[in-house]
């Protein structure tokens, strides 16, 4: 049998193999999606009834008509928002402005920083948390805003200031000098020319500081006190009580918390991948 006629079967079961494989793993990721999407319209008797059953006779929107009506729920939405956006935005300033200044310029200790923010990728944020509490309401942030806020940048700075970094390393220098020829500054070429041709880095880092934000748990669950400055994920919680847990409420609100990092994810997907690969590769 010759080495041709080899090669036929041997790519069928490739992707055969495959096929499958990708299977399995969409099975794996998908099938937990769909049974919370399944518990939302459940009564919350039969979230745990036996067999278990993927859509029963009592299916209905209950859980969402609770969550979207409840005031004190829709709360924890807009503090989501209002902080993860904010973070988004600041993020992407500071992270511009730094990556700028690591890949164009030499200064004293630029090795030293950069070494430091890689650094602070490897610190377990729970490690943190008495030191910052207490930070935090040294500074009067505590249970406020600006406290969240910049907490969050704490986590999405480094990525993202690494990552703007490695995608300005892509662009020659000499788009800069061109400027400088025309009369331009640094800040002219950063801003009317890198920045404008970075977009899909900036997306890239956009929307990961919008899901760390959006999803962040640990520090928003310290660093507040009321239920008028929770935020999504301890929304969630709360429906967890001392004598029962209102399971089916807690599903819908967990798809309704992931229905904007998914919309944002499937606008920029392209882009996402784009900005994400860009940074990696040519770094």
């Amino acid at each position: 049998m010759t080495t041709a006629t080899l090669k036929g079967p041997r790519r069928t079961l490739a992707k055969a193999g495959l096929i499958v494989g990708l299977t399995l793993g969409g099975l794996f990721a998908g099938l937990p999606v769909l049974w919370m999407l399944s518990t939302s319209f459940k009564a919350n008797g039969e979230v745990f009834q036996n067999p278990p059953k993927l859509i029963t006779e009592s299916f209905s929107f209950d859980a969402y008509t609770e969550i979207l009506g409840n005031g004190a729920q829709l709360r924890f939405f807009l503090n989501s928002y209002i902080v993860a956006i904010a973070v988004t935005v600041l993020t992407l300033l500071v992270a511009v402005l730094a990556s700028y200044a690591f890949s164009r310029f030499t200064f004293p200790f630029s090795k030293t920083i950069n070494a430091v923010i890689v650094s602070v990728q490897a610190v377990p944020p729970i490690t943190l948390v008495i030191p910052y509490f207490g930070l935090v309401v040294a500074l009067g942030l505590y249970n406020t805003y600006p406290g969240l806020i910049l907490t969050h940048m704490v986590f999405t700075l480094p990525y993202a200031i690494i990552m703007m970094t490695a995608y300005f390393n892509t662009l020659p220098k000499e788009l800069d000098e061109s400027v400088k020829v025309d009369g331009g500054n640094s800040w002219t070429a950063l801003w009317r020319i890198l920045v404008p041709i970075s977009v899909p880095g900036l997306i890239a880092v956009g929307v990961y500081t919008f899901m760390i934000s959006w999803n962040e748990y640990l520090f928003a669950l310290a660093l507040t006190r009321t239920d008028d400055m929770r935020t999504v994920p301890i929304g969630i919680q709360l429906l967890m009580g001392q004598h029962s847990y209102e399971w089916n409420q807690m599903m819908a609100m967990s798809i309704l918390g992931s229905i904007p990092v998914l919309v944002l994810f499937l606008i920029f997907q392209r882009r996402f991948i784009g900005g994400l690969t860009s940074g990696a590769v040519k770094a």
